[in-house]
């Protein structure tokens, strides 16, 4: 794992608090945000320091600002493959996941109104397009076969003359699932009317997965050892969108704002560092997950809820007879951190688990260990070893 042993001083209305996370603190929430890379860290510092002035200045500070950014984009569309153009900074994937979705839409109304999604969507998918669906626009869900995955044949059938827009997530964040992305591509280019986008916040940085047939794409800086507050949205070229937000001028006439260098030079930097060997890196998570199911696999009361169409990045598991939050915190007093579901849909009943099982007691005691190349073996047995004394604590309760 990565080095977690900071002494943190957060501040708060005058009162210094002390925030020791201490050597034997396990850390398996990594779908739900990773640890600040130290030199992407020292990038963003760097950047604040040296390089203050507006990039929109015609003066040499605001030149030298604008200079940075152009070369971290630059940076950006080598690794991805991608014009600089295309390249749109947000605030991170809910923002780029509601303009892609409400920019498609309001700016291509005139052609069609009906969107495709899946079931096993984030909450910034669902949020935008429940709120077309108040405006007037159709959203149909694809089926998913027995494994998880989109049924093709099913897609085929639901795209209309007047679809406009299918977005489906490259991996869910809860069970981990992998689409497959280039099939679902290879449908939606032959209706020329519809766009594809592809939520990628989960997979950049963990599995390679080709641009070149996909109209709109979302990531976030802080998936990847980034920080928080910076994504970005990759539009190509022939797509239009119409801006969510109005007024000041920024890099694309499609996002106002001033443009934040230090926040745009720290994305670049975390992507450069993480999108790399990915092959390596995902044969070595590959091992860990598989000793860890194979571990919880032999308690009668777990399901595991993760498939072999799930990258290994992500294991989901339920524990029935056991309220996922009381496993949650029983966990948390020993220094360790996993999460129920979504960080952004906590407390509810996990959609994509019951899409996937269609247990709704398997939904509503499921489990998420998301783990990282940094992981290591120790670090899951202290996991296992803290599991196996509350399952038994709380079974036999």
């Amino acid at each position: 794992m990565v080095k977690l042993c900071y002494n943190l001083n957060v501040i708060m209305k005058g009162i210094s608090i002390s925030i020791d996370w201490g050597e034997k603190m396990v850390y398996l929430d990594y779908s739900a945000t990773t640890p600040v890379n130290k030199e992407v860290l020292e990038s963003f510092n760097k950047a604040s320091l040296d390089f203050f002035g507006n990039p929109n200045s015609l003066h040499k500070l605001g030149m030298q600002s604008k200079k940075l950014i152009d070369d971290a984009t630059e940076q950006i569309s080598s690794i991805l493959n991608v014009k600089p153009s295309e390249i749109i900074y947000t605030s991170g994937s809910s923002e780029s996941n509601n303009l892609a979705i409400k920019g498609i839409a309001l700016k291509y109304k005139n052609r069609g109104k009906h969107i495709i999604t899946s079931p096993l969507e984030h909450s910034s998918i669902y949020g935008p397009l429940n709120f077309l669906t108040e405006n007037g626009f159709e959203v149909d869900f694809v089926k998913l076969n027995s494994n998880g995955l989109v049924d093709l044949e099913n897609l085929k059938e639901l795209i209309r003359e007047d679809t406009i827009l299918v977005s489906i997530a490259s991996v869910n964040s809860e069970i981990g699932l992998l689409q497959p992305i280039e099939e679902i591509a290879n449908i939606v280019k032959e209706h020329p009317k519809c766009f594809f986008h592809v939520d990628m916040t989960q997979s950049i940085g963990k599995v390679d997965i080709p641009l070149t047939n996909i109209d709109l794409m979302s990531f976030s800086a802080h998936k990847i050892y980034g920080l928080k507050g910076i994504g970005c949205l990759i539009k190509k070229e022939k797509v239009l969108l119409e801006p969510i937000i109005h007024g000041g001028k920024s890099t694309t006439v499609f996002r106002s704002g001033t443009p934040a260098t230090p926040l745009i030079v720290s994305i670049s930097k975390a992507l450069r560092l993480e999108h790399t060997s990915l092959d390596e890196k995902y044969k070595n998570v590959l091992e860990k997950r598989n000793y860890l199911k194979e571990k919880l696999e032999k308690y009668e009361n777990v399901y595991i809820n993760s498939n072999d169409y799930s990258i290994p990045y992500v294991l989901n598991f339920s524990v029935i007879g056991v309220k996922p939050e009381t496993m949650l915190h029983a966990l948390e007093m020993d220094d360790i951190y996993i999460s129920t579901q979504s960080a952004c849909s906590t407390g509810q009943m996990s959609k994509p688990v019951f899409a996937v099982t269609n247990d709704e007691k398997r939904a509503l005691s499921s489990l998420r260990i998301s783990i990282s190349n940094y992981t290591t073996k120790e670090e899951l047995d202290l996991f296992l070893k803290s599991f196996d004394k509350n399952y038994k604590k709380l079974i036999l309760k």
